[in-house]
């Protein structure tokens, strides 16, 4: 396992959806990189405080300043 495999399967994994090798591997990999294990942490961390939350309502003048930096965004892809 590598980082790069690991970021791949950071979903499956805190899904819990890895075979039982895969799933070894990942967490040797865990223990041996302290960079993707806060990777993993965080990753956690944030599905656990978002799986729970209702939308918000934005503001009117926000909602639109929102979608018209989106516009720019996607008419300019590469700035």
């Amino acid at each position: 396992m590598n980082c790069r495999r690991t970021l791949l399967e950071v979903s499956n994994y805190i899904d819990g959806d890895l075979d039982a090798a895969l799933k070894q591997e990942l967490e040797q990999h865990l223990k041996d990189c302290p960079e993707c294990a806060i990777f993993v942490i965080q990753t956690k961390a944030t599905v656990e405080i978002f799986c729970d939350s209702q939308p918000v309502d934005l503001p009117q003048d926000v909602r639109a300043r929102l979608h018209e930096a989106l516009k720019r965004k996607l008419a300019n892809p590469g700035t």
